[in-house]
């Protein structure tokens, strides 16, 4: 039985983060990863959606520059450019990189069989280990339609085919209006696809503020995307090629895929964890403010349900690597920012203004509409749209949460974030001086737009 000081399982972004600060740190490490390292991020979900997304929002952003003609789009050449950035789904290199720097790699499913010490089987071989860090993401949710398991597989799509699309459909069914479905929903959309979009909530980006839901719909009008509201897909059945979907209104879709945007929950499902003593909720590693489930047992990412980014799973990953490491601090998820990389962007941090209300916040608002308050949109495009908005605490004179909708708000929104984070008094995050001409400019006019 081999011994290592530490065992990775799961190497996604939150687990690559481990293994690599620990190596780096001198430490003997095994990665056991059972698809690819790299994870769900690398292969089927942020890098590909947002190489896919860019190519149409280039050419929409060229029809709305002055002095630019309309670009043609080619399709086979971004497919190729996204097979190129997922690697062609071939993780040989990176097993071979982590071999190089002395880890041990195992391909295959991984269980936890014992502990004090902890004890790993993978791919045929026992391990004991000091720490274990469980880095093992989340999967999709299927709903419950009745009907779905009846379809073929190719036409029923989570974001791992939608990522992996080698075809454009001529019609799509998304399913769910959060943050998958909206991107997913404008790039088939933008690249021909006549799509309807099912959301069984009230809004669209239901957890964000209701004016961004708005902003949304409008623009998904623009795009030609149909949205149907309080709306859930009852039924699908299977006719040829063709799906069609019964609505719990009694309205029919027909499609020719099926796109599930319905959630994700962790995966844990195998590990022995409850057999270990090791608590769960609902799937997810229950661990506390270091991140750690149980003594030398360490949770990251997806699995941990905090919050379901790729960032927080790095930034987890290195909680993790302190605290092996014997410099161990407490996990803050104060001002986490969350980006919708659709065309605008929409970006938002913090609390909503209804959340902040629930927490007993005495609130202000403010929100700008940026063509009408600076110089940049109209720099950027000829019929520019933008809006941010600001949540403040009125007692304590500081920002507790902001949202966005415009061009690289994605990039923008670390303003607040920070000022966020860091509880700057919004008197003093008014009397910065940034560049002329940004977007980052909105934040002086909303400042000074808030009552405190």
């Amino acid at each position: 039985m081999r011994h290592r000081d530490v065992v990775v399982i799961g190497m996604g972004p939150g687990g690559e983060t481990v293994a690599e600060r620990l190596l780096s740190a001198g430490r003997d490490v095994a990665v056991v990863e059972r698809e690819l390292i790299g994870g769900e991020c690398g292969y089927w979900a942020c890098v590909p959606t947002k190489v896919l997304l860019r190519p149409p929002a280039v050419r929409r952003e060229a029809e709305d520059a002055a002095g630019v003609t309309r670009p043609d789009l080619d399709w086979p050449g971004l497919r190729a450019y996204r097979d190129q950035m997922i690697r062609h789904l071939d993780d040989s290199e990176q097993i071979e990189g982590y071999r190089r720097r002395g880890a041990l790699v195992l391909k295959g499913g991984a269980r936890l069989t014992g502990r004090d010490p902890w004890r790993v089987e993978a791919e045929g071989t026992q391990i004991t280990a000091d720490h274990v860090v469980v880095a093992t993401g989340s999967e999709a949710v299927r709903p419950p339609i009745e009907g779905l398991e009846d379809l073929d597989a190719s036409v029923v799509w989570t974001n791992r085919e939608a990522t992996s699309l080698t075809r454009i459909p001529e019609r799509a069914i998304v399913v769910g209006g959060s943050a998958v479905g909206v991107e997913l929903g404008q790039f088939l959309a933008r690249m021909g696809s006549r799509v309807t979009l099912v959301q069984r909530g009230p809004r669209l980006m239901d957890r964000e503020e209701p004016r961004l839901s708005s902003l949304v719909g409008d623009q998904f009008a623009r795009d030609g995307i149909t949205v149907r509201l309080d709306t859930e897909v009852s039924s699908v059945v299977q006719n040829g090629e063709e799906v069609q979907a019964t609505l719990d209104d009694g309205g029919r879709v027909r499609a020719d895929v099926v796109v599930l945007a319905t959630g994700r929950r962790p995966r844990t499902r195998g590990l022995g964890l409850e057999e270990m003593g090791v608590r769960t909720d609902h799937g997810a590693l229950l661990v506390d403010e270091h991140c750690q489930a149980a003594p030398g047992l360490w949770g990251v990412g997806d699995v941990t349900a905090k919050a379901m980014f790729t960032h927080v799973a790095k930034y987890q990953g290195r909680m993790v690597v302190d605290g092996i490491l014997g410099r161990a601090r407490r996990a803050d998820y104060t001002a986490v920012p969350r980006v919708v990389f659709s065309h605008p962007e929409i970006a938002g941090v913090g609390l909503t203004e209804e959340q902040a209300r629930d927490q007993g916040i005495d609130t202000v608002t403010a929100e700008v509409d940026l063509p009408e308050t600076l110089v940049r949109p109209w720099t950027h495009e000829t019929e520019p749209r933008g809006t941010l908005g600001l949540v403040a605490d009125r007692e304590r004179g500081v920002l507790v949460g902001a949202w966005a909708f415009g061009p690289m708000a994605g990039e923008w929104i670390h303003t607040a974030a920070l000022a966020i984070r860091t509880g700057l008094p919004v008197a003093a995050l008014g009397d910065t001086i940034p560049q002329f001409p940004t977007f980052n400019e909105a934040y002086l006019i909303a400042v000074d737009r808030l009552a405190l």
